[in-house]
Parts: structure tokens; C-alpha cells; sequence
């Protein structure tokens, strides 16, 4: 049973983005790109402080945001084709833990971000996506929040040598609105 689920993750995560049109989400337009973007991550490498904002009950007209604060270290796989970051950070609520491994697929000129907690164990659906030309990462995905299947969008941007911004956001109505429920700030260490 397990072979079978990995083998479904993998399928899905090499479905092309324009493959979330099946789930009542126009795909988002992507520019033809001839560049490779197998080194994207490349500025990420090495250690930041995080500052994490976290919406502990999303797509629940809730707006109870908790904070936490703490450390990313990320390292670079298969020259930088690939990299792992580990997430430690603290709060009033709590601790949360968890690694990120990223993976490009040249043919596609895409990554896909896979996230593990270690609350759970488990990998969370993984959203593909690329960086544009402006340096601005944009990835989709779908996952399940409170029994329903949602879309998840996670961006990266405001990338520097020194900072960066992580925002994931949900949508329960086909991508027609947003409702973020993650917002990191890097600062580099």
C-alpha cells in the first residue's frame, strides 16, 4: 500500500501546473522560459532567522494569527539542483518543526516544494511552480484542510542577498479568492 501512495505523490507532483484546471482553477499563465532555472535557490543557501506568522485554523473566518520566531538553515543537493531546508522555530503557541526538500525537473523548468512537520511525520502534497523573471517564485498546488480539497498557493518573494519573503495562501473556491495563512520572513544570519 505504501509503494502504491508514493507512486500517486510522484505522478502527481510531475503533473504540469496546467493540470489544476481539473480541479475548477484555470491554470495560471506561465511565460515560456529558455533559461534554466535549476540554480533559482541558489541565494538561499546558509542560515536566516525566521519570523513566522502562522493562521492556525484557516478557512475558518478565523484571524487569530500566532507568531513564532526561530531558524531556517538550508543546504543545496545535487549542485543546486536540489536543496533541503530545516525550519525550527518558537512561540507562545508552541514549537514547530519541519524540513522542506525541493526539487527541479529540468524538462519541465520547474520545482516542486515538498513540505514534512514533524508533528505528523507526514509529506504534505508538494506545489510546482518556477520564478519569473523578476525573481519572484510562484508555485500551486492542491491539499486537504478541514476535510476539504483545497488549492494552495505558495509564493516567494522580495528575495536579497540578506532577506526573503514566504507567503502560502488557501483557496476553497477554485483560486476565485485567497486567504493567506503563512507569512515568513528570512533574514539572513
Amino acid at each position: 500500500m505504501r509503494t502504491v501512495r508514493t507512486a500517486i505523490w510522484l505522478a502527481l507532483a510531475a503533473l504540469p501546473l496546467d493540470s489544476l484546471s481539473a480541479f475548477g482553477q484555470a491554470a495560471p499563465p506561465i511565460a515560456a522560459q529558455a533559461r534554466d532555472g535549476s540554480h533559482d535557490f541558489d541565494w538561499e543557501v546558509g542560515s536566516w532567522t525566521t519570523q513566522l506568522r502562522y493562521l492556525p485554523e484557516p478557512l475558518t473566518g478565523s484571524n487569530r494569527w500566532v507568531e513564532y520566531r526561530g531558524t531556517s538553515d538550508v543546504r543545496a543537493l545535487l549542485d543546486g539542483r536540489a536543496n533541503v531546508v530545516e525550519l525550527s522555530v518558537e512561540g507562545a503557541s508552541g514549537r514547530i518543526e519541519g524540513v522542506s526538500l525541493r526539487l527541479y525537473n529540468p524538462k519541465a523548468r520547474q520545482w516542486t516544494l515538498n513540505f514534512a512537520s514533524v508533528r505528523n511525520g507526514l509529506l504534505t502534497p508538494p506545489v510546482t511552480g518556477a520564478f519569473d523573471e523578476k525573481g519572484r517564485g510562484t508555485f500551486y498546488g492542491v491539499d486537504t484542510v478541514n476535510d476539504r480539497t483545497v488549492l494552495v498557493r505558495f509564493v516567494i518573494s522580495d528575495v536579497t542577498p540578506k532577506s526573503a519573503r514566504f507567503e502560502q495562501a488557501y483557496s476553497a473556491d477554485g483560486g476565485t479568492t485567497w486567504e493567506t495563512n503563512w507569512i515568513a520572513v528570512d533574514t539572513r544570519r
